[in-house]
């Protein structure tokens, strides 16, 4: 059966889960949901308490006309903080501290476990930024000042999906067995490198600068598989990221050869517009077209719905360029075997916060303490600002 507008338009929408509908999922064939990041979670849940939540919606996905599953995202940056007794890691600047790719590939395969265990089965990790500068007040997401390090320390990439095969094309989504989950390079790119280190603010430089700076770690995320990528709230050079076209289509996509989907970040669109959240046509029609493929509503999805419709039948974003985004996200469901496995294996249940993971997260905090400490760090501590930092 071919794919309806709506049908198309539903697999591109994430909606948050605390004004998700069953009804909605099924009746405008929703493609993604999210939990956010940063609320606090509900005392004492479990993961089984997520994979009977996580279950439930994607039976409602699986009742729509087409059966699409639902990818579920949530952000286990460090471990899956979201319910209780999962083990937690060290946020990348530890890890980074230690300079030990084969552990950040561990790590990232205990994560992998724990996070299907709740029945989720699509990861907003790792941040690649190359924080330029300590006062970005995001700097514990970057494994490091040094973009060698952190290219690096992109084998976490794949302890969370899996080796790719010899052999595998570069810039293909990549998810080895059920076991592993959908990770996602971010934040594309320079979110790192903004002026005197102001969150969502702008990276002035080049662009050899930027690709030999920011861009270089993307290049070894693309040949380890992964499979989505998520665009970033700053700007380069004054043009916001989710609304650039030639980093976003014509390098990221065309000349990186990415053929994953590129996801947009939480409440992202809104940002294309002063005040936030106003004309808000307008910022779909600049995103979509930039090249974004889901978008992170994650609640005003109805209104992003019909706004998207409009536009695709006004022609002013054309039928192709949803088929394109279309594609790129039922490619990695297929790959990701969302198709063949769509609920959550209860008989991962154990590994949250088993023995072995927890003594893996001893090893990395203990790791990185003694090198600091040794002044042994591979990984580089931020250097002090200079006297005439702004």
């Amino acid at each position: 059966m071919t794919l309806q507008l709506q049908e198309k338009i539903g697999q591109m929408t994430q909606i948050e889960l605390e004004v998700a509908t069953l009804d909605d999922v099924r009746n405008l064939s929703i493609g993604s949901m999210v939990s956010g990041a940063g609320k606090a979670p509900l005392e004492k849940v479990m993961p089984s308490d997520w994979a009977e939540t996580v279950d439930r919606f994607q039976q409602a996905a699986l009742d729509s006309r087409l059966g699409i599953p639902l990818a579920y995202g949530i952000d286990a940056v460090h471990g899956n903080n979201r319910f209780y007794g999962a083990t937690i890691f060290p946020h990348n600047i530890g890890l980074g501290a230690t300079g030990d790719a084969e552990l950040a590939q561990r790590i990232g395969a205990a994560v992998a476990l724990e996070v299907r265990a709740s029945g989720i089965h699509f990861n907003f990790a790792p941040c690649v930024a190359v924080c330029r500068d300590p006062r970005w007040g995001r700097c514990y997401e970057s494994f490091s000042e040094d973009t060698n390090i952190v290219r690096k320390m992109t084998s976490i990439i794949t302890g969370l999906q899996g080796q790719p095969p010899v052999g595998h094309l570069k810039g293909y989504p990549f998810v080895a067995c059920r076991h592993n989950i959908i990770a996602c390079a971010k934040h594309f790119v320079g979110d790192g490198g903004a002026e005197n280190g102001l969150n969502e603010g702008n990276t002035i430089s080049s662009y050899n600068d930027l690709e030999r700076i920011h861009m270089a770690p993307y290049l070894d995320c693309l040949s380890q598989g992964v499979s989505t990528v998520m665009a970033s709230y700053s700007s380069w050079n004054g043009c916001k990221l989710h609304a650039h076209h030639f980093l976003l289509t014509e390098i990221l996509k065309d000349k990186l050869g990415f053929k994953g989907f590129l996801i947009s970040d939480w409440k992202a669109l809104d940002r294309l517009s002063k005040p936030r959240g106003s004309n808000y046509r307008h910022c779909v029609y600049i995103a979509i077209n930039a090249g974004i493929d889901m978008v992170m509503v994650p609640h005003r999805y109805k209104q992003f719905i019909e706004d998207l419709t409009s536009l695709v039948e006004s022609g002013e974003i054309k039928m192709s360029r949803i088929d394109d985004a279309v594609e790129r996200i039922l490619r990695v469901k297929f790959v990701a075997a969302l198709f063949e496995y769509p609920f959550s294996d209860r008989s991962l249940l154990d590994t949250v916060g088993c023995k072995l993971h927890r003594e893996l997260a001893r090893k990395a905090v203990l790791k990185s303490l003694v090198l600091l400490k040794n002044g042994k760090n591979p990984g580089k501590p931020f250097l002090p600002l200079k006297k005439n930092a702004k």
